[in-house]
């Protein structure tokens, strides 16, 4: 079955959204004598139209993840590359057709509490969305259109009636943060470490709820650090290290065939329910080091138990291994 990520320069007339060749360069350390580096360096990715999916994004703090959501949400312009609506690019898009995009580009935040008003009640946020996006015309359809989403993410609307975002749960106001994006009834939603602020308890709660939206026809992007709950829902996985995807392919064949190291050694982190097998060290990822983006060759090099002096000239093309696809000198 051919694996429905990749894309370089082909026309997909039936893509949803479209991420080409995305690259976005950020300059640290002052203007005349400072440093560039690439945050997000050619990524390709895909949704199509009548293909619902959970695609994770996967990779440590620091590795680019929240600049390629905020590029694909219109919030960051990109260096090079383009991101396209239904074969428009989004940051050419005006009037109608810019509703249109952020209508069926829902986010979901880490924090629940970012996405609301503090001062405002959070029944009167969700109908005013309703309103303002003309899912209802008034308050009494509104009120009806915020019950029924509600009831989806498992929340009642007695639970938020007359609340501030303060007076309720974290799990309960990220359900809620939930229930806005469902609103408009999205084509896809990109979710940002959307349980890593909830306690462990409600965290499969919020998970099975993105697998029932893809039974709605919902897409999910899922931004996450943590392989265990990536397993756990996503179809699809694209590991991702300083602004690279370095693998990507079905979520079952990648985790349980890593090819790239890096890979490998997210992997190797995911707690094995085997009291036989306990770690005898802790096992420690780099903080994010600017240093790294600015390798050329690649950006696992030089924590690579394999790496030679070619891996840090150039940086190795994506091949096709087993299934899926990964960025590796051991391959070619």
């Amino acid at each position: 079955m051919p694996l429905a990520i990749s894309y370089g320069e082909i026309k997909m007339p039936d893509a949803l959204l479209e991420i080409k060749n995305l690259v976005r360069e950020f300059k640290v350390g002052g203007i005349l004598f400072g440093i560039k580096f690439k945050a997000v360096e050619n990524v390709n990715l895909l949704f199509e139209r009548e293909k619902p999916k959970i695609l994770t994004i996967a990779g440590e703090s620091g590795s680019g993840k929240t600049t390629l959501i905020k590029i694909i949400l219109g919030l960051v312009k990109p260096t090079k590359g383009k991101v396209l609506y239904r074969n428009k690019d989004i940051f050419t898009l005006k009037g109608e057709d810019k509703k249109i995009f952020m209508k069926n580009i829902q986010p979901i935040f880490q924090n629940p509490y970012e996405s609301f008003n503090p001062l405002k009640k959070i029944d009167r946020y969700l109908m005013d969305t309703a309103i303002n996006y003309k899912v209802a015309r008034n308050r009494e359809e509104a009120t009806k259109v915020v019950s029924k989403v509600l009831e989806t993410v498992s929340l009642g609307f007695e639970e938020i009636k007359e609340k501030y975002p303060h007076e309720i749960s974290g799990g309960q106001l990220q359900r809620a943060s939930i229930g806005r994006a469902l609103i408009t009834n999205p084509n896809l939603l990109i979710a940002d470490e959307p349980v890593s602020m909830i306690d462990a308890s409600l965290r499969i709660n919020i998970l099975n709820i993105f697998l029932e939206l893809k039974k709605m026809k919902t897409s999910v992007l899922y931004v996450t650090h943590d392989l265990a709950t990536a397993s756990y829902i996503s179809d699809e996985i694209a590991i991702m290290i300083r602004g690279n995807i370095v693998e990507k392919g079905y979520t079952s064949d990648v985790l349980s065939n890593p090819l790239h190291p890096y890979t490998k050694m997210l992997v190797e982190c995911i707690p094995k329910p085997d009291p036989r097998k306990r770690w005898k060290e802790q096992i420690k990822l780099s903080s994010l080091e600017i240093k790294e983006f600015g390798i050329l060759g690649c950006k696992f090099a030089d924590r690579c138990p394999n790496s030679n002096e070619n891996c840090f000239k150039k940086s190795p093309p994506e091949m096709i291994v087993n299934g899926h696809a990964v960025k590796c000198w051991i391959y070619k």
